[in-house]
């Protein structure tokens, strides 16, 4: 039996799926008298250190949990789990850690985007039972804006390369805890559960101990999931955001079975759009939550949710906040959420008044969850003008001119799929949601959508150039070539796909064989 530790943020049921996956039983803590009685306790934190401390000190946790950790019983920390071990956080000054390694948590100071997000190496400093079977140079997923600084390097198990070295693992007597997230790893993050849960296994080093490590450029599948006219739920792709063929809705399969595929064939990461309402159900039927909860049974890589992350009131006249919903999809397998139409809401709200409310979906759920948590989805499109005096927004000179010669565009930010522009651009929404709370930026674009000639290199320079957090580049893919001219011709993190990868006509795993050795991927 294991005993998890779930204060109630974030997404722990990958982290159950995948310890249930290895033929164990999971008993989450009701109690503190749970703790006491574990026999391996596994932690597993999400979010902000703050709200993760208070609420363990609300549960009245925190000193079971020291007491359990004094005695060197068997323990498995997880992301935010591996800093409630250190004393102190610069993400909450004046909130205590746990105090069982002494030094701190710091935030990542580097010219690289922040947070870290995505798949990067190992660099082994010690031996432990957890590398049994494994190569060394696996990659794992990492998402975080803090790392730890212990003071004693002999806690050290292995470091990770992130503009400068920084420690991703720590190994204190029966104590483990990693900064990445195993659930989320594949099979090498199968492999650490599976030896970490086996305590007759021998400390070793893996065969291969590597001394730098790089961050793999991610190739994101995307599906966009929608009710079809016979109210299934299918993923389907439009071309400039049209999903409608002969009159139906173009059905592309079943989300579950198409996520399972892209997993088994490589993909980084898996992206559900919802493009379909659902506003009529309670929250606890969406039709989504049940695809989230199916997929995270055999996915074992992040999964994003996006589409309808907002304020609503269902058919018996309950009101759901934004967190609320957000919350929902975490507890249903969700690792990040993605905000759309809402954000430039919030957007166009913050530049009349010049103030953050604190109360936007963006900062309450970025408050509670993490940055690392708070996708921002952008749909924009071009507006050519004859010159950069014609309007306010920052405007480029394009090498693709307009219909009528115009040397110079704006991408105009719009609504509601696409339908309804706004007089707002991409870099100005991108810097904005950055200051609010968001990490991370998905870029889109509706004059590519669907034509298979390429992402909007153009676009994706503008708004990498002005924000300082990852950007996944998105619209337009038709090739391998394409992710290889993406990522070699802006700064971009990450590239996402959808009807190419939905149809076959490139595979996932063709996509990484053909970058492979261009640039860092993981393959």
């Amino acid at each position: 039996m294991i005993t998890l530790l779930d204060y109630g943020a974030g997404n722990v049921r990958s982290v159950v799926n995948a310890i249930e996956r290895l033929g164990e039983s999971v008993k989450p803590v009701s109690c503190a008298e749970d703790i006491q009685r574990a026999e391996k306790l596994v932690f597993p934190g999400v979010g902000n250190f703050s709200s993760m401390m208070q609420i363990m000190d609300k549960k009245k946790y925190i000193q079971a949990l020291i007491d359990y950790l004094e005695a060197d019983r068997p323990f498995l920390g997880i992301c935010l789990g591996l800093q409630a071990l250190f004393d102190s956080s610069q993400e909450a000054d004046g909130v205590q850690g746990l105090g069982i390694i002494p030094g701190i948590v710091k935030r990542f100071t580097v010219d690289l985007s922040v947070p870290h997000i995505g798949w990067n190496g190992i660099n082994v400093k010690q031996p432990s039972r957890v590398f049994q079977g494994l190569r060394g140079d696996e990659r794992f997923y990492f998402v975080h804006s803090y790392h730890v600084v212990p003071d004693d390097d002999a806690v050290v198990m292995t470091t990770t390369n992130y503009g400068y070295e920084f420690v991703s693992a720590v190994q204190k007597g029966n104590i483990i805890a990693t900064q990445f997230h195993p659930e989320k790893s594949g099979s090498a993050g199968l492999s650490v559960f599976k030896n970490f849960l086996n305590l007759k296994i021998p400390a070793s080093f893996p065969d291969l101990v590597t001394q730098e490590t790089a961050l793999s450029k991610r190739i994101i599948a995307c599906l966009d999931v929608r009710s079809n006219d016979q109210g299934d739920l299918v993923v389907t792709k439009g071309d400039q955001y049209d999903v409608r063929e002969a009159g139906d809705v173009r059905n592309l399969g079943k989300p579950v079975e198409l996520a399972q595929r892209y997993y088994e064939e490589g993909a980084d990461e898996i992206t559900f759009l919802n493009i379909t309402g659902f506003r009529d159900f309670p929250l606890e039927d969406m039709p989504m939550l049940e695809v989230l909860q199916k997929t995270s049974e055999n996915v074992f890589v992040p999964l994003t949710i996006g589409g309808g992350i907002r304020d609503y009131t269902d058919k018996d006249g309950r009101v759901y906040t934004a967190l609320e919903v957000a919350s929902e999809y975490f507890r249903s397998g969700a690792d990040k959420i993605s905000i759309g139409s809402d954000a430039v809401l919030i957007v166009e709200e913050y530049l009349k008044t010049g103030k953050k409310t604190g109360c936007s979906s963006i900062e309450e759920i970025a408050r509670v969850y993490g940055n690392q948590a708070v996708v921002i989805s952008i749909d924009p499109r071009r507006v050519y003008v004859n010159s950069p005096d014609e309007v306010t927004h920052p405007v480029i000179k394009t090498r693709f001119p307009g219909p009528d010669g115009e040397q110079y565009c704006w991408y105009q930010c719009t609504i509601k799929g696409g339908r309804e522009g706004r007089d707002l651009d991409a870099s100005t929404l991108a810097r904005i949601c950055e200051e609010l709370g968001a990490g991370e930026i998905l870029l889109n674009c509706i004059d590519q959508d669907g034509t298979n000639s390429g992402f909007d290199i153009e676009l994706i320079n503008l708004v990498r150039n002005t924000v300082t957090i990852p950007v996944i580049a998105s619209s337009g893919a038709g090739c391998v070539e394409h992710f290889y001219e993406v990522f070699s011709q802006t700064k971009a993190e990450a590239a996402l796909a959808a009807g190419i990868f939905h149809r076959q006509e490139v595979p996932v795993g063709d996509v990484k064989k053909y970058l492979n050795g261009k640039v860092d991927v993981r393959m």
